[in-house]
């Protein structure tokens, strides 16, 4: 396993979020996306290959609750 370098990451949350910190956050790194939890910033990060995030991104359904 290597050690990614997050300490420059420019995080970011989608647009779409209200601003009540239940969100993740992503930021590229070195070509890959790492994931966090907005109410845990130095908790655990998910790293993904690009690819993998587009994929994942491009298969989400946004489901509205009523």
């Amino acid at each position: 396993m290597t050690m990614l370098d997050l300490s420059g990451a420019q995080w970011r949350t989608s647009t779409r979020s209200v601003g009540n910190g239940n969100c993740v956050e992503v930021a590229t790194v070195d070509g890959r996306v790492a994931v966090r939890d907005s109410k845990d910033r130095p908790g655990p990060v998910l790293v993904f290959p690009a690819p993998a995030w587009a994929a994942f991104v491009t298969g989400i359904d946004v489901v509205r609750p009523g």
